[in-house]
């Protein structure tokens, strides 16, 4: 018993660092981190799309605002990164556009995501505070599988420990100060599980209380940003501070307080909404769905 717990103890020592970041195919290169971040989107889609369905929404729709807020939050994600840390960016003429080396911010990626998709919807006669409910649970779903990504790249993490899972860094990807240290908090993997529960939990919430919309979606924002100002008090990635913290933990606690009071005022509304259709109709059918449905 005691050699096999000695086995155990040295197999859960550490996550070891991916085998490669890239696969190469001919004259094609594929990087590990898009493929995460386009199964992030499929399945941030198929989850939508269910949802939408169920509550009496055109699926079809669902695919033409995931291209367009892709599209979108893609450009935004990277001009977050940008626009908040250029020292990061580097020199090469097209280092702003090389989203295939990693540096997408979250918060620009939901904005700009967010926007083209209410366009979609609006100008298709849905309502958009329903679509954004039914996007809900699965824009953390959809972030908790693109976060794989920054294990291929080794990024993203925190700072040293010997905790059984601690991440094994390369010594070429340690940060100035860290050469020494061979183990480090996977932060990203905190964030993707922490996502993972955030998406669970608006589903149970979405299917037992009645939930204005879009309740759902702010509740979303309150609780990814609230584990993530956690993750941000962690990570040792360069990044600029505000006070002694870096700037995404306050932009954390900034939208968590706000996504909160949001969510007050959205439940504080009449007594009718719309439906996925965009008619009117009662905030029991618009915001109870029913038993055995996925939301």
């Amino acid at each position: 018993m005691s050699v096999l717990l000695s086995g155990l103890d040295v197999l859960w020592a550490s996550i070891p660092a991916p085998p490669g970041r890239q696969v190469e195919l001919g004259p094609l290169t594929v990087r590990a981190y898009a493929l995460c971040v386009i199964a992030g989107l499929a399945v941030a889609t198929w989850l939508t799309m269910r949802r939408w369905r169920a509550r009496g929404g055109d699926p079809d729709l669902v695919f033409e605002v995931a291209l367009w807020a892709t599209i979108a939050g893609l450009i935004g994600a990277r001009l977050y990164h940008v626009v908040t840390s250029p020292e990061q960016v580097g020199d090469k003429w097209y280092a702003p556009v090389a989203i295939w080396e990693g540096g997408l911010g979250i918060w620009g990626g939901v904005l700009f995501g967010v926007l083209a998709g209410a366009v979609i919807v609006h100008r298709r006669g849905a309502s958009v505070t329903q679509f954004m409910d039914a996007v809900a649970p699965a824009i953390p779903l959809g972030h908790a599988v693109g976060r794989l990504g920054n294990w291929f790249n080794q990024e993203l993490f925190g700072g040293p420990t010997g905790l059984p899972w601690a991440l094994e860094v390369d010594p070429a990807r340690r940060p100035d100060g860290y050469e020494d240290e061979a183990t480090f908090h996977p932060t990203f993997l905190y964030e993707g599980l922490w996502n993972v529960g955030v998406a669970l939990a608006l589903i149970v919430i979405g299917s037992r209380l009645r939930i204005r919309p879009p309740g759902l979606f702010c509740l979303y924002v309150a609780l990814y940003t609230l584990g993530r100002a956690f993750w941000e008090l962690l990570r040792i990635d360069p990044s600029n501070e505000i006070l002694g913290q870096r700037v995404n933990f306050w932009v954390s606690v900034v939208l968590c307080a706000g996504a909160l009071v949001a969510f007050a005022l959205t439940q504080r509304r009449g007594p009718r909404t719309e439906a996925a259709g965009g008619a009117a109709t009662s905030p029991r059918a618009a915001g109870a769905p029913r038993r055995g449905r996925v939301r």
